[in-house]
């Protein structure tokens, strides 16, 4: 294959190209300097007559490596297209004339970054293959809901319209969940004025009418194992029963739990058979059948009622949320307009801190329970007194002062928690923790509490989905929701967050149609997001290989195992095509058709260094085309001007990073390193899940190198960006421009 790689680059001369740059200096680079076999121009290369020609000389002149000199890759996407072949783009509009002012004293600069992104592309391609696809399975239109809810429901209802097979896994006698036990739900239609009527009766309707819908009863999964497009999973019964079933991909519905209540032991809850929680209100409302709500302890109909919200939440006390539940006070003002339904002249009062009513119709629901003599009284609750009678003692945040207000009966607000598996990185933690060590006596004490296995994954990296923060389980909830670190497994409802049902029922059409995404692309042999369409996967060379086991081990998705001998055994289906194995690999053997250490290493070594007398510094941006990339071509959009010496390499994730290009980098002579990731913090998180935080791990150890090369620790930094930082991303690239001009040029260019 490799003799019949032909090389053709395409300059274009629309957008402004051809006013600010010497387009056939460019052409001559490209097939000089940067070896392609052809070189053309054209003055709008995006447009249907410039596509046409790269396609004619594909197929008339069996061109198979395209380069492209014109806007950044994140443009045009749709119309560079162009399968079947290797193709990688110069980024001479927003990387060079979009950032550098139309003066003439900056066109010869200009011209020599256009230049360089010219070599740059060449050289990457040059070391460029094509990917293909391996061909592991064929389409398995099958899909699992794990958990018979009304989020499982929906996401089964959803996903069978769209002609995909679906079985559910509920492991009561039941479908419905929590919300099959309740009297009315929260509107989710205009007016928003009251409690709308129970679904669940339909929706059950619905599935036992649909011949594409498998329901599995008092059933669990015993054993999941496979990639998407083949994963082989046990269902099995109460009574032992078992089987196997072959799914394309799978939809973890398994909810949520309520907060335990015996914990707030000073709200009277354990004390009195009259504090309950709201979970046990709609019990108390189905049971009185159309007529009063009547109190648990000797059945008087309830003529007063006090809810407590945030009972147990927004507290950093040991045992209580730290988050909000998000849905728990518009719950609160349907079970009040309950008693105004069911108990007449009830007084009724909800004792609040903070009210929120998220969602289209919160505010309306809000005002429809006040217009029915719902009392909203601000204030904070410090404990419900028991005896005869119910006395909560709170601080009326309005009066400023301490009160109290008998009452029939309270209703706490308590909170959702996540009704989620075990943390997996809590057993490969175990599993890798000293023998006899306190690390492992701990870690087995939190994992004998742990809850049971939903999924039982046979994965190296754990049974179950790994959790975010307080045991939720997502990947990156602000781009990808549904997604999880497990390819193919996708989460949806309040297993994911705290949400009230039309949400969760939004959750759960999304999460279907990801599902089907994910089966389609596996069938496929392709990537899903955010390299959604992607053929190529990592492979290695087995004789280089160390068996460290680091790539297994920091592979974010699970999608390395490790075969009998110890060697790393990779799962295409499983893999997002991160490269995070490849910047974890210290002997450099883990390689991608279209991404490796040589394109990476190929693009910094084809830059050309002036010599230090020139007085032109050369510094290195790694930046992570998810967020960073994007960020420096909204900069450049927007006009922001960006330091001339800097040369942009977009990689995949930071986590993909190699030190060896640090390394060489250094050694070739550039003056400075700048990479950028995405936040690695809960509010926006790396897009591969763990790359900026492996990155920064990593690049702790940098400081040995600038010892050893007698080179200032400030030369190579790591910043965390976000998609939204336009001013500050170009501004960390001209930081560093000012910190060479303060500390002198790279001694390695003499």
């Amino acid at each position: 294959m490799a003799d019949e790689k032909k090389f053709a680059g395409y300059v274009c001369t629309g957008c402004g190209l051809g006013e600010r740059l010497d387009a056939a200096t460019l052409e001559q680079t490209a097939t000089r300097d940067g070896k392609m076999q052809s070189c053309k121009q054209h003055e709008l290369l995006c447009g249907a007559e410039g596509v046409q020609m790269i396609k004619d000389d594909i197929a008339n002149d069996g061109v198979t490596h395209v380069m492209i000199a014109a806007c950044s890759r994140r443009a045009k996407v749709e119309a560079f297209n162009i399968p079947d072949v290797a193709i990688t783009r110069a980024n001479l509009r927003e990387g060079v004339i979009w950032i550098r002012p139309d003066t003439d004293e900056n066109r010869e600069t200009t011209q020599e970054m256009a230049d360089d992104y010219v070599r740059m592309a060449c050289a990457e391609l040059k070391s460029m293959g094509i990917p293909s696809s391996s061909g592991e399975q064929e389409l398995n239109k099958n899909l699992l809901v794990v958990g018979g809810g009304i989020t499982g429901m929906t996401a089964a209802i959803e996903a069978a319209a769209a002609g995909y097979p679906v079985h559910i896994v509920e492991k009561s006698g039941a479908l419905g969940g929590a919300v099959g036990s309740y009297y009315k739900i929260i509107p989710t239609r205009a007016p928003y004025d009251a409690p709308e009527e129970n679904p669940v009766p339909g929706l059950v309707a619905a599935i036992e009418g649909n011949d594409m819908i498998t329901v599995h009863l008092n059933s669990s999964v015993a054993k999941t194992d496979g990639a998407p497009g083949r994963f082989e999973v046990d269902i099995t019964t109460e009574s032992g029963s078992s089987e196997t079933v072959s799914f394309g991909a799978i939809i973890q519905a398994s909810g949520w739990k309520p907060f335990d209540a015996n914990k707030l032991p000073e709200l009277g809850y354990g004390k009195s058979k009259d504090v309950i929680t709201g979970l046990e209100l709609e019990a108390l409302a189905v049971a009185a059948n159309g007529g009063p709500i009547k109190r648990p302890s000797d059945g008087k109909e309830v003529s007063s009622v006090c809810f407590i919200q945030n009972a147990g939440q927004c507290s950093d006390k040991e045992g209580h949320l730290p988050y909000f539940s998000g849905v728990t006070d518009l719950v609160s003002i349907k079970q009040a307009m309950y008693f105004k339904e069911l108990n007449g002249d009830c007084d009724t009062t909800i004792l609040y801190d903070n009210l929120r009513t998220p969602g289209a119709g919160g505010e309306d629901f809000y005002r429809a329970g006040q217009q029915a003599m719902v009392t909203f009284s601000k204030g904070i609750a410090s404990e419900v007194a028991t005896g005869s009678t119910l006395s909560v003692k709170f601080h009326d945040q309005i009066l400023n002062e301490d009160t109290e207000m008998a009452c029939d009966l309270v209703v706490l607000a308590t909170g959702m928690e996540p009704n989620s598996g075990p943390d997996p990185y809590a057993q490969l933690a175990f599993e890798e923790a000293e023998e006899g060590s306190a690390e492992k006596e701990t870690l087995k004490q939190a994992l004998e509490v742990a809850p049971p296995s939903i999924l039982n994954l046979e994965y190296r990296q754990g049974t179950d989905l790994p959790h975010l923060r307080h045991g939720f389980t997502d990947s990156h909830f602000i781009c990808f929701p549904y997604e999880t670190r497990r390819t193919g497994i996708y989460a949806v409802g309040p297993v994911r967050r705290p949400m009230d049902i039309q949400q969760a029922q939004d959750d759960a059409t999304g999460g279907a149609l990801k599902a089907i995404q994910a089966a389609e692309h596996a069938a496929l042999g392709q990537a899903v997001h955010p390299r959604s369409g992607d053929l190529s996967f990592p492979s290695f060379r087995k004789e280089g290989c160390t068996q460290c086991k680091r790539c297994t081990v920091e592979c974010p998705f699970g999608a390395i195992n490790e075969d009998e001998e110890g060697y790393p055994m990779y799962n295409e289906a499983r893999c997002r095509r991160c490269g995070t194995c490849m910047g974890a690999c210290p002997v450099r053997v883990i390689s991608f058709e279209n991404y490796s250490v040589e394109t990476v290493n190929q693009q910094i070594k084809n830059v050309e260094i002036p010599e230090e007398w020139d007085e032109k510094p050369r510094i290195l941006v790694l930046a992570c085309e998810n967020d960073a990339y994007p960020a420096l071509d909204q900069a450049a959009q927007n006009g922001v001007e960006i330091n001339p010496w800097a040369r942009v390499i977009p990689v995949r994730c930071l986590g993909s990073v190699s030190l060896s290009w640090v390394t060489d980098a250094l050694n070739n002579g550039y003056d400075g390193i700048v990479m950028m990731g995405c936040r690695r913090d809960d509010d926006y998180q790396c897009h591969f899940v763990r790359g900026s935080a492996m990155a920064a791990e990593r690049m702790s150890k940098v400081g040995d190198t600038l010892d050893t090369l007698n080179l200032e620790p400030e030369r190579v930094v790591l910043h965390e960006v976000a998609i939204t930082d336009t001013q500050r991303a170009p501004q960390l690239i001209n930081d560093m421009a000012e910190t060479v001009e303060k500390i002198g040029l790279s001694p390695f260019k003499f």
